[in-house]
């Protein structure tokens, strides 16, 4: 078997910006989309946590919005900046402190890849909540996706991507376990596969590890209830498809929910 080198895939943003751009004019298509049916503060500001690479940021600035975000992984906002320049606001942060104090300045904000569930624990699950709310601006929304877990299933989960850019492929697999019902707590894997960016045989094996938070159905309704400025107004799915409008507690467990200040 061929042995991966452990990283962390937050601290290599080429390789991570390769295989999820893919989808980046959908995504910023339905979060516009979304915001014209939604949004009642009637600007055009823009605050993402977890950036990353600013990928979904500059789809937007294209569409006339102004954007600002944060990232908690320094790699990720110093790709950023060189990938946006001037007149973008970025800096570091994490989910549960913003790492600066807003009052109702945002009109749009958005996370859409479960990042959220790094969120280890109910605490820090309100305290972003609240953050949100304390951005908005009223009648401001949060576009929040996350992955619900079916703690009934047993069975090991595997995704695949691939994708190239200026000669580099990369082959990601992610892999995650059956959730632990008691802690909250799905063990997750990442491994990449690089090729025609140096290395050893013009190929770089890498590996990464983490855990997620987990929510249920339930779970996630109480975490919503801890936030009453932030009213659930719709739910979508990851395929971004904003006439696509799913229940909550339907048999899609990949939602995307719009939340509006209020």
């Amino acid at each position: 078997m061929p042995e991966y080198e452990p990283f962390d895939w937050y601290a290599t943003p080429l390789y991570y910006d390769i295989i999820f751009d893919v989808d980046t004019e959908k995504e910023a298509g339905f979060l516009a989309a979304v915001w014209e049916r939604y949004g009642k503060s009637g600007g055009r500001s823009v605050l993402e946590p977890a950036c990353g690479t600013g990928r979904l940021l500059e789809a937007l600035r294209e569409r006339e919005f102004g954007i600002s975000g944060f990232d908690a992984e320094p790699a990720m906002v110093r790709a950023a900046r060189e990938r946006l320049g001037r007149g973008a606001d970025l800096w570091e942060g994490r989910f549960e402190d913003f790492g600066r104090v807003c009052r109702g300045n945002v009109d749009l904000m958005f996370c859409l890849v479960s990042s959220f569930k790094y969120v280890l624990d109910e605490a820090g699950a309100q305290a972003h909540l609240r953050e949100a709310a304390d951005w908005l601006a009223m009648g401001g929304v949060y576009v929040l996706g996350l992955h619900l877990t079916d703690y009934t299933d047993r069975e090991t989960q595997v995704e695949r991507w691939r994708a190239s850019r200026d000669g580099v492929r990369v082959d990601c697999t992610i892999k995650s376990w059956p959730a632990d019902r008691k802690t909250r707590r799905e063990r997750v894997r990442s491994r990449m596969v690089v090729r025609g960016d140096g290395g050893e045989g013009g190929v770089k094996r890498y590996e990464s590890c983490w855990d997620f938070r987990t929510y249920g159905i339930t779970q996630l309704r109480s975490l919503l209830r801890s936030e009453p400025r932030l009213k659930h107004v719709a739910t979508y799915t990851f395929h971004h498809d904003i006439e696509r409008r799913v229940r909550l507690g339907g048999e899609d467990l990949g939602v995307v929910l719009v939340l509006r200040r209020v």
